[in-house]
């Protein structure tokens, strides 16, 4: 089951890698890793980390670039802020989800 309300009264639950339309994160309730939503999250994290490599190597070209003008490093620093966000929220969601050890 996927929610988008508050995760603390919910329980263990995986912050998936979307939002909704009014950009609220939308939480993974299963005790099935291999459902077909999980599947579908994993497929779009593993997206988004790829995306993340290519941006950065666009960025990195763009700033080593002396002629690069205000637009394209612009552009190049807002593709690198999304992309930051979306594996911020990658990280934070696979972090969750590592089991707790006991003191």
């Amino acid at each position: 089951m996927s929610t988008c309300e508050d995760p603390t009264t919910a329980g263990d639950l995986r912050l998936l890698p979307w939002t909704t339309p009014d950009g609220k994160p939308c939480y993974l309730s299963t005790d099935n890793d291999h459902s077909r939503l999980s599947q579908l999250a994993d497929d779009l994290e593993a997206a988004q980390l790829d995306s993340g490599e290519q941006v950065l190597a666009g960025a990195k070209a763009v700033l080593a670039d002396p002629a690069a003008g205000e637009r394209a490093v612009r552009f190049a620093l807002t593709r690198a802020a999304e992309c930051l966000a979306d594996l911020l929220r990658i990280a934070v969601s696979r972090g969750e989800r590592i089991p707790r050890r006991e003191p």
